[in-house]
């Protein structure tokens, strides 16, 4: 196995018709067949680089942008932006394309953080990535900064951390009421 590889190395692409059976009851495609979709090529994407089974370990975010209808063509591309010792970031990015009007749109794009896994279940080592250009670094740099801040976010609302009276501010004009004891 590579000690390193590039991006390009790893890239995947599918493209799949939306059929009235991934459909919710707006008609639109559901948001759950998306994620299904996305975690299936985060996992092929993270597999190939990594040349072992992996796990989804998180998903960071999933913002739907716009919605996604019925008979339109489905793109799913995938990229490492980020490698670890045994993890690493996978960039997942959905489009959608009228198939009579060739319109395309960004429908959503995550972050999955997938773990490479032995026989056995054990977190194994994973190549690292080659950063070849400006965009690379830009993927890496982010996939680290919020990986920071979600450990950061993490312990400071820990409940053997967290002080009430801090926060209290944080709810004025916000839709809630307080009836504490």
């Amino acid at each position: 196995m590579k000690k390193f590889k590039t991006a390009k190395e790893s890239n995947v692409s599918i493209t799949e018709l939306m059929l009235p059976s991934h459909s919710n009851f707006g008609g639109k495609v559901h948001g759950g067949h998306i994620l299904n979709l996305m975690d299936q090529i985060a996992f092929a994407c993270a597999s190939k680089h990594s040349q072992a089974y992996c796990v989804t370990a998180s998903v960071n975010r999933v913002d739907f942008l716009n919605p996604i209808e019925v008979g339109e063509l489905v793109t799913l591309k995938a990229s490492i932006n980020y490698t670890g010792r045994t993890s690493m970031v996978v960039g997942v990015r959905v489009e959608s394309e009228n198939i009579t009007t060739g319109n395309t749109k960004h429908c959503n794009s995550s972050y999955f953080t997938m773990v490479a896994k032995d026989n056995a279940g054990k977190n194994i080592i994973i190549p690292g990535l080659i950063l070849e250009n400006e965009h690379g670094i830009r993927r890496f740099a982010r996939s680290l900064e919020r990986k920071a801040s979600a450990s950061s976010r993490d312990s400071k609302y820990e409940s053997t951390n967290f002080k009430v009276n801090e926060y209290l501010e944080f709810l004025d004009g916000q839709n809630v009421k307080l009836d504490l004891d």
